[in-house]
């Protein structure tokens, strides 16, 4: 028997205290399915450009999808706002037991979306298909001490990260254990006064032999014996042994002391693993003072390699530290390199250097908490630290996001996978890394080819929402799954893909992004200093002809705008009463 359709969309509106059931607009599951789709399309219509991220008229979405609950993998959900940080489109994910919570809670909704400022602060309590507003008791808790309060439900929250409109902050569910990190949607749970919300709902059931058979299928890819093997924190030693792990804050791209944080030190020291009877096993649990403690693979590269720290104990307590704020720790490691490299070139005057973990523990208090002008200048980013003190280019960003630590002189794809991605500076967009250090350099069709596949592929997946590792096991992108709850997509599910990514440059186009934004931060032409690609840059002229080649492949103008053939192939004219020029 096929699962229940959820056909409905959840509504609350904290300023004036209400909540409202509506059912999703006509067609818009079949032309965008779910999750970042769907999500994408409602934020579209629901602001006007322009829009203060921290204020009023901005919106938060919570998204699944019509397969949330269903897939094998780890389940996730999506938070789609207006980025704080950016000005841009936002979708951050995140997995682990919150997601299947809040599907059980929402019954036939798809996803929640929430408006307003409450007058104080409140929770969300999502049971039965409904949702409750309630004072908020843990305003001031941490991530960790929110999600304590509620021991009989799942619970993603900010912390007083967010709470103080960090421009970084994160949502965390399951103790701080999983983050909706990038971007700055917690900032915006905090502008609104919303602490957390609090799914009662268990888990959906049904399609068990499809699922059955998948979760066969995706053991024995590549991925899944990877993931169940080491998880994302082998990433350090990946990136490391090709020489694109961003050391020192992207001086370098080798670190000799990876073994210290990496996976070796990793399994060495684990205590288990998250939920470690399922068929790919969650991250490594790992003992700490302040208890149990999960790190990414994130972790080891922005809070290890990126400050020089080689002791385990410490970088896993500056991700802790992180966790329990509710901050994004790879924005957070930059800003500490940020901090550390503009004291020594006498942009400001403060005593910080590479190595130290205790002086980055205290600068991450001191931006969580907003206490001095500096903490408060970087908790809105370095890009806004550099305009108040100077040091522009000190470390990399991309519209105005701080980059992972994949380091593109090491793999030139990534220049464009980062400067084209639709929320700035992102690795999860598009991966071509891990192709291209196998094939040597591409060359700019390959290079666009590759990127644009790879986002439009992620695109569909995170409208379904399947967590990015296990489409691997989805030869046909999800249509045997769609088809087994009965939804037909208007067109193709690369197309639908493709319509995705279209919808989220229109919003950014829509708030003055071009060209200009699609750009190749300077630092990335500055040699390389260490490892086996030392002295590498990314040549302008070679950016240059990669996005031009990526531009036309989308079926962009110059500037990067979609154009009116493309929009009309895509089937997004309704989205377009903006642009005039589209209508020549």
């Amino acid at each position: 028997m096929a699962p229940p359709i959820a056909d409905r969309l959840l509504t609350v509106d904290l300023s004036a205290g209400s909540v409202e059931s509506t059912p999703i607009l006509d067609g818009w599951r079949q032309r965008y399915v779910g999750g970042k789709g769907l999500g994408a399309r409602y934020l579209y219509d629901e602001l006007d450009a322009g829009v203060d991220p921290l204020g009023e008229e901005n919106a938060i979405l919570f998204m699944l999808g019509p397969l949330s609950g269903y897939l094998p993998g780890d389940s996730r959900y999506a938070a789609i706002t207006k980025s704080p940080l950016t000005g841009c489109f936002l979708d951050s994910y995140a997995g682990g037991e919150f997601p299947d919570s809040l599907a059980g809670a929402l019954g036939s909704h798809m996803g929640l979306l929430v408006t307003g400022i409450a007058s104080d602060p409140v929770h969300l309590v999502i049971e039965d298909g409904s949702a409750t507003i309630e004072a908020a008791e843990t305003w001031g808790a941490s991530t960790v001490e929110t999600a304590r309060a509620f021991p009989n439900a799942s619970v993603a929250c900010i912390g007083p990260a967010g709470e103080r409109q960090i421009a970084y902050a994160t949502i965390a569910s399951d103790a701080g254990d999983h983050h909706a990190g990038r971007g700055g949607a917690g900032a915006v749970m905090g502008s609104k006064r919303l602490k957390a919300i609090i799914a009662k709902g268990d888990p959906p059931d049904g399609l068990d032999d499809l699922r059955e058979a998948y979760t066969t299928k995706y053991r024995e890819t590549s991925t899944g014996q990877w993931l169940r093997a080491s998880g994302t924190v082998e990433t350090i030693d990946f990136a490391n042994e090709i020489g694109a792990l961003s050391t020192r804050g992207w001086s370098g791209g080798h670190f000799d002391e990876t073994d210290e944080v990496g996976i070796t030190t990793v399994e060495d020291r684990a205590v288990g693993r998250e939920y470690a009877e399922a068929t790919t096993p969650g991250g490594y649990r790992v003992a700490t003072e302040e208890g149990d403690y999960v790190p990414r693979g994130a972790t080891a590269m922005s809070l290890g390699a990126g400050l020089d720290i080689d002791d385990f104990d410490a970088v896993a307590a500056l991700g802790q530290t992180c966790d329990r704020l509710g901050i994004d720790l790879i924005s957070a490691g930059s800003a500490v390199a940020w901090t550390i490299k503009a004291n020594a070139a006498d942009v400001l005057d403060r005593p910080l250097s590479f190595g130290d973990p205790d002086g980055a523990r205290a600068l991450l208090g001191e931006i969580a908490e907003r206490e001095s002008d500096l903490g408060d200048a970087l908790a809105d980013g370095v890009e806004a630290a550099a305009t108040q003190f100077g040091g522009r280019d000190l470390v990399p960003t991309v519209k105005s996001m701080e980059l992972p630590a994949y380091d593109p002189r090491g793999a030139q794809s990534m220049a464009l996978a980062y400067a084209t991605s639709d929320r700035g500076a992102c690795h999860r967009r598009a991966r071509p890394i891990e192709r291209e250090v196998f094939d040597g350099n591409w060359g700019a069709d390959r290079t666009a080819a590759e990127v644009t596949r790879e986002q439009d592929q992620r695109s569909i997946l995170w409208s379904l929402i399947a967590d990015d590792f296990f489409g691997d096991a989805l030869d046909d992108l999800g249509r045997e799954w769609l088809e087994s709850v009965s939804l037909e997509t208007v067109g193709e599910l690369a197309t639908v893909g493709e319509r995705v990514w279209n919808v989220t440059r229109l919003f950014n186009v829509r708030e003055g992004i071009s060209r200009e934004d699609d750009a190749l931060p300077a630092t990335l032409q500055e040699p390389l200093g260490t490892g086996p690609r030392a002295g590498a840059v990314v040549e302008s002229d070679d950016f240059d002809s990669m996005l031009d080649a990526y531009y036309r492949r989308r079926g962009w103008d110059e500037n990067g705008v979609p154009t009116a053939q493309t929009i009309d192939r895509l089937d997004l004219t309704e989205l377009t009463e903006d642009f005039d020029h589209l209508h020549d």
